[in-house]
């Protein structure tokens, strides 16, 4: 699949999942209040968030698809992961929001909810959030898209949380008229506070990766393969020493490989350096409208910095 087809088969099954998060985040308000369940509630506003953040990425990713222009010469690879710090960030507000309202409901007394409307939520949700996540998984089995590859990962964790809701509601509705009905109060608000415990890493770990990329720290396994690259040309062709640099941002890999050669050194041809060029560009892999990709020759090593 080339890339402009694969940046709109990319828009196609964020558009789909979009849709389908707004009607699960406003059927989970809604029961959420007909049930008076806070962790329905926050469910339903935790997808809400979710769906405005993923129509955020469809728009980066037509930006990314559009060709280099005179203003943006680099394109716009920088912004995947300013996208993903936004949304990382905005969940990981809601959550410890929506944990310190937990706490504050447990002290003052527990909060009393209609668990036939909370159980039927819960249950609709968790066949929704699994089939999504199945579908999008191996729908980006072609596109090899990071948003979509989130956005997958967003659905498993919404439909476990969702199976995690429908158990913990019937077990709490198995509590009723029995020794421990007293505690049934304190249910929903204790769901509430597991739920945002265990939902916080997941936007925790997508902030640090986002992070990394701000930072340009070079990811190891792409390191690794440039480097091995260069030294394997250095080694066939005599050269004093090759100094790599990779960075990654999103989808786009930067790759600069400079080789200093010996004093003297003859160049033979440009279609020689062209050669050794692609030789680097097999050996690295991810070509690409995504790879920028810089390889040159030099006898001062000055220039390779």
């Amino acid at each position: 699949m080339d890339a402009s087809s694969a940046a709109r088969r990319e828009q196609r099954i964020l558009g789909i999942s979009i849709a389908v998060i707004l009607t699960a985040g406003l059927l989970g308000v809604v029961f959420g209040l007909l049930s008076g369940s806070l962790s329905i509630v926050f469910d339903g506003f935790f997808s809400l968030v979710d769906a405005s953040m993923t129509g955020l990425a469809i728009l980066v990713s037509r930006l990314i698809a559009r060709p280099l222009s005179s203003r943006f010469q680099f394109g716009f690879w920088h912004l995947e992961p300013v996208v993903l710090a936004i949304n990382g960030s905005l969940l990981m507000l809601v959550s410890l929001y929506a944990l310190i309202n937990a706490v504050g409901t447990i002290f003052a007394g527990g909060r009393a909810i209609e668990f036939g409307w909370a159980m039927l939520y819960a249950a609709a949700l968790t066949v929704i959030g699994f089939a999504m996540a199945l579908w999008t998984k191996r729908a980006n089995r072609e596109v090899g898209s990071e948003f979509v590859a989130l956005d997958s990962k967003g659905w498993l964790m919404s439909s476990s949380v969702s199976c995690a809701l429908l158990v913990s509601f019937a077990a709490a509705y198995l509590m009723t008229g029995t020794d421990l009905e007293p505690y049934v109060v304190y249910a929903d608000p204790a769901i509430l506070a597991v739920l945002c415990l265990v939902l916080l890493p997941v936007p925790a770990r997508t902030v640090a990766s986002a992070i990394r990329e701000f930072l340009m720290m070079a990811p190891s396994d792409l390191d690794h393969s440039v480097r091995a690259a260069a030294s394997a040309a250095v080694s066939r062709y005599g050269f004093s020493e090759a100094r790599t640099y990779v960075a990654k941002f999103g989808r786009g890999r930067t790759i600069e490989v400079h080789f200093v050669v010996p004093a003297g050194y003859r160049i033979e041809t440009i279609d020689w350096t062209d050669r050794i060029r692609q030789e680097i560009s097999d050996a690295v892999g991810f070509e690409g409208p995504d790879r920028w990709l810089i390889v040159t020759f030099t006898a001062d090593p000055k220039w390779a910095c």
